[in-house]
């Protein structure tokens, strides 16, 4: 059972939408118009938007078939603020357009932000650290391939014009 102040993920299978739950079985979130219960893989669109209204609503509503768990992920890094001045930022943001941006102030940038007084997205860590692995594997496998194809060249070159000395 979340408390005020516990920061809400909701598994939207692709990604992870999150909010800060405010009791009574309310949350505060930010929404790209394309971030709907239910959206799947439409919600992705949200990428295109740099806007996002500050919203209070049900939890339920906002999660609709999609599970959700209480995820305070940094708790063992920052000491959470206090919790009335958690609640009274949130509901003093509600109905505010901020800017959004997936990469660097999306949702959970936002609710980390209310709940520690720092705006930090694991999720977008963890896919940048994904794309930089596969990119580091990416170049291993080139480097490897202009190695050991350039040693091929010069061994069928060899064999087609062999030394007569």
């Amino acid at each position: 059972m979340p408390k005020p102040g516990d920061l809400i993920e909701i598994d939207r299978r692709i990604y992870k939408h999150w909010a800060l739950y405010m009791g009574d079985g309310y949350i505060i979130h930010v929404l790209p118009p394309s971030e709907v219960a239910g959206a799947g893989v439409h919600s992705l669109m949200s990428v295109a938007h740099n806007a996002a209204r500050v919203q209070l609503d049900l939890l339920e509503t906002v999660a609709g078939t999609d599970s959700y768990c209480v995820n305070n992920l940094l708790d063992g890094k920052y000491v959470p603020r206090d919790i009335d001045e958690i609640l009274m930022e949130a509901k003093s943001m509600v109905g505010r357009v901020l800017r959004y941006d997936i990469l660097n102030y999306n949702c959970e940038h936002f609710v980390t932000n209310l709940r520690y007084g720092k705006p930090e997205s694991r999720q977008v860590r963890s896919a940048l650290y994904g794309l930089a692995a596969v990119g580091a594997v990416a170049l291993g496998v080139l480097a490897a391939a202009a190695i050991f194809g350039s040693g091929r060249k010069e061994k069928r070159r060899e064999e087609h014009h062999p030394s007569y000395y």
